[in-house]
């Protein structure tokens, strides 16, 4: 029998986590009509509406946009230099939209590959992600497309459906997801409901088939022309991963950070020489969707996209990477 719990209840299951020190995010509003997730300490403040597209990525909570991992310092003659401290904070992040949370098996495989990156895999192992299913799709999403669904289970622990305004069904898929719900919830007949699947757009084989074999398409020379470099799309994606490691700090001390970079900024393959095998905008957009649909795939068995359309929503130019799949995917098919 389907499980429920109310958002009375689920405001004091977050209450408790919280005075219990664990870290709790959720979708929060911002700016007005926009929305963030970010850490709250006010469960009435988090939005539980499934209709809402968040602004940014649950991905900063697994790899913060910036974040030390070693300092030094110089003492005499001697240079020490200490590892970060490990994360060992619990954190749960609420209302999670399906999209996002399906980011997280992906990541996983790039940040266990030829080095096992310590400080996401910290952070994945005392984080839990409880999704809420999609009651309706926008214009930009497209999940189908790359084999996901308002209801994707992936990535995620426990998963809530909208019954109605402040109930909602139950679903959990693992221990932590178990756990976190357990004695929280009442057998109910009522079950909720998901989004209408948005229509499939674009077929993802076609497009890594015809991308293996047309490497110089002259698609990315037309698209890029509205391009502006601005990186955006990579920061709201939840599946980018580039990242540059920069010391700060003087000769005394200092630290050594990893900081999130992108593929988009032309200073991104720059060489100590001054060459740049990617110095013009198209060549980088061929990179992005190359890496997201023919080279991750051919690897890891997986596409780099969980087709959430961040990038496009974010883009001042209503780019983002949607539309060059689909002008690939009719030139594959012999549409254009």
């Amino acid at each position: 029998m389907p499980h429920v719990i109310d958002r009375n209840h689920l405001n004091q299951l977050i209450r408790q986590r919280i005075a219990g020190g664990t870290s709790v995010a959720g979708l929060t509003e911002a700016n007005g009509k926009r929305y963030f997730y970010r850490t709250i300490s006010n469960p009435e403040k988090m939005v539980f509406d499934s209709g809402i597209m968040p602004f940014n990525s649950i991905k900063q909570f697994l790899f913060p946009q910036s974040e030390p991992i070693c300092s030094y310092r110089c003492e005499g003659k001697d240079l020490i230099v200490s590892d970060a401290e490990p994360f060992v904070q619990e954190q749960v992040v609420f209302g999670v939209r399906p999209c996002d949370a399906a980011s997280l098996p992906i990541l996983d495989k790039v940040f266990a590959w030829d080095f096992q990156d310590r400080f996401y895999q910290q952070r994945r192992a005392k984080t839990t992600v409880v999704t809420l299913a999609c009651k309706e799709a926008d214009k930009n999403c497209f999940c189908t497309s790359v084999g996901l669904a308002p209801d994707t289970q992936a990535g995620a622990d426990a998963m809530l459906l909208q019954i109605d305004a402040e109930t909602f069904e139950v679903r959990t898929f693992t221990e932590k997801g178990a756990a976190l719900f357990q004695g929280q919830t009442a057998e109910s007949e009522k079950t909720g409901k998901t989004a209408e699947p948005p229509k499939t757009k674009f077929d993802a084989k076609r497009v890594e088939l015809y991308l293996k074999e047309h490497f110089n398409e002259s698609v990315f020379d037309h698209t890029s022309m509205r391009c502006v470099g601005c990186g955006g799309c990579t920061y709201v994606c939840p599946t980018c991963h580039c990242f540059d490691i920069v010391d700060e700090g003087g000769t005394a001390k200092g630290k050594r950070v990893k900081n999130w970079d992108a593929c988009q900024f032309s200073l991104f393959t720059l060489h100590a020489s001054g060459h740049n095998p990617r110095a013009e905008q198209p060549a980088r957009q061929r990179n992005r969707v190359q890496h997201k649909f023919c080279i991750y795939p051919e690897k890891f068995g997986m596409i780099l996209c969980t087709g959430c359309g961040n990038c496009t929503r974010v883009c001042t130019a209503s780019l983002g990477i949607h539309p060059v799949l689909a002008l690939l995917d009719q030139k594959a098919a012999g549409k254009n």
